[in-house]
């Protein structure tokens, strides 16, 4: 009988590997454009599709946006740490990159609004 209980715990762990992988990887739908922010405001909306640099020049520093391949980075920031061009490239619904001092903040949306997730009282 221990023979079986370890067997099903392992085939258990096994789907539960495939599970996670499967939701890291693929997980979240294509974004259609970013949406930057600074301090707060939307500042522009850029469509994925169109491959472009944009730079942004505000009172906090200079940040440059590249949109290649239907995906996002920071290139080129004049913040202290640049910590903002490590983050890599965003391109699914809901991925953000921010870039803190300079009060900056990509996020990929959708042509559509989210439905509501979870109402809370």
């Amino acid at each position: 009988m221990k023979k079986k209980d370890f067997l099903i715990a392992a085939v258990v762990l096994l789907l539960a590997g495939i599970l996670a992988l499967v939701f890291r990887f693929a997980g979240g739908d294509p974004g259609g454009s970013v949406q930057v922010k600074v301090d707060g405001r939307v500042v522009g909306t850029y469509a994925l599709v169109e491959e472009q640099r944009v730079p942004f020049d505000t009172k906090y520093g200079h940040n440059t946006l590249v949109i290649e391949g239907g995906k996002a980075h920071i290139e080129d920031a004049d913040c202290p740490d640049h910590y903002c061009e490590q983050q890599g490239e965003i391109s699914k619904t809901g991925e953000t990159l921010v870039c803190l001092p300079h009060k900056l903040v990509v996020e990929t949306v959708s042509g559509e609004e989210a439905d509501v997730d979870v109402v809370a009282k």
